[in-house]
């Protein structure tokens, strides 16, 4: 179940904007059929789309059951950094969807994990996500760390939500960076114009960056394979 308190500047707003701009589990539209279903309360009581929030509103979202019935191991190849009886830490390659979702139930990195662990996965993550803490888009590539038990899971969870993990990236950037090193504090949201994407948004959730510029190249070097 998902809670959110209603803050101080954040009344006023349709809950159905609110909560898909505030939510990384659901968009709007998803928001407002969860509504329909009366999944979604607040102070308790069931809700409707147009509702406008009001300071120190407490919301809950239901928790949905995976609707994937099955899932089967593959022998994928993936390569292991590290494994206890506690975690593994594997490194994604680009290409690679994380979990299994509606129309896209194969190949994944779940699918491989299930083979190479069998039975020891966190099962925190429901059955389409056994074992998987945190997440990488398809086409970016490195380490993801795997809960092998549910005690593992809930203390990684702890970590990243208390931001007591450093995640590092290495990027190729269009255009110049005037800065060579610098820190980007910038709420991230759901995007209002396109709900696949994250934007700035007022009311998203903290998000810090700190770059730092490793390596210029012009025009002339690059090259496309």
């Amino acid at each position: 179940m998902e809670t959110f308190i209603v803050k101080d500047g954040e009344e006023n707003n349709r809950i159905d904007r609110y909560l898909s701009e505030k939510s990384d589990n659901h968009s709007r539209v998803a928001i407002q059929r969860l509504i329909e279903e009366e999944k979604i309360l607040v102070n308790g009581k069931k809700t409707k789309s147009s509702y406008k929030i009001q300071k120190d509103d407490k919301i809950t979202i239901e928790k949905e059951e995976p609707k994937i019935s099955k899932l089967e191991a593959q022998n994928i190849p993936i390569e292991i950094i590290y494994e206890d009886s506690d975690i593994i830490v594997v490194n994604k390659p680009k290409g690679m969807v994380v979990h299994p979702a509606n129309g896209n139930l194969s190949g994944t990195l779940v699918n491989s994990l299930m083979a190479i662990c069998k039975d020891s996965l966190s099962g925190i993550g429901g059955e389409i996500r056994p074992g998987i803490v945190h997440r990488l888009d398809k086409d970016t590539s490195g380490i993801l760390i795997v809960a092998k038990n549910d005690k593992s899971h809930i203390n990684l969870s702890n970590q990243i939500k208390n931001h007591e993990t450093e995640k590092t990236y290495i990027a190729v950037v269009r255009g110049i960076v005037k800065e060579q090193e610098a820190t980007i504090n910038m709420p991230i949201g759901r995007s209002t114009k396109d709900r696949k994407k994250m934007a700035v948004s007022k009311n998203g959730k903290e998000a810090i960056t700190h770059f730092k510029v490793i390596r210029k190249i012009s025009k002339s070097q690059l090259y496309f394979t």
